[in-house]
């Protein structure tokens, strides 16, 4: 007899653990599937802005046609260091830096690397960016001027 109460209580264990594919389910479900998304992130709330030379010294800056390979390498040597917080295509701590001159003067993204406190502090555009990454303060680069044109050659290349 014990054997038999035993048997039906593991039964009903069993039974009452199993579930019905056509039952429903209440809370959360998880889908797996894999969404496309964009390869490029764009600044959602900030506007773009080709006029803006922003605050610093580097004032109506134009690039040649062909981009300048050895600068560019020496810029790319520097750029390591922005990869903690911003990727070429993917949105990181700050934004991607891909097709940054297709939203923002030549002079703008240099002022924003050799001056990133002080346009934080008087550019509007760098002040909005400031809002749309959380309030993550970009750290001053420790670039020079030169140095600071030779990143910006190796944004064009990305």
């Amino acid at each position: 007899m014990k054997k038999i109460v035993t048997f039906l209580a593991i039964g009903a264990l069993i039974t009452s653990c199993g579930e019905k594919k056509d039952d429903k389910k209440d809370g959360f479900e998880m889908n797996r599937s894999k969404t496309e998304k964009n390869s490029v992130v764009q600044d959602e709330g900030v506007p773009v802005d080709m006029e803006n030379d922003g605050i610093g010294p580097f004032k109506d800056v134009t690039f040649p046609d062909a981009i300048n390979e050895e600068m560019a390498a020496a810029g790319k040597a520097n750029y390591n260091a922005c990869m903690a917080c911003h990727a070429a295509e993917t949105r990181l701590i700050g934004p991607p830096l891909k097709g940054v001159y297709e939203r923002r003067s030549p002079a703008w993204v240099m002022n924003m690397i050799y001056n990133a406190s002080g346009m934080l502090k008087e550019d509007p555009i760098a002040k909005a960016l400031l809002k749309e990454y959380n309030n993550s303060i970009m750290t001053p680069s420790g670039l020079d001027e030169k140095e600071t044109r030779e990143m910006a050659e190796y944004l064009r290349t990305l």
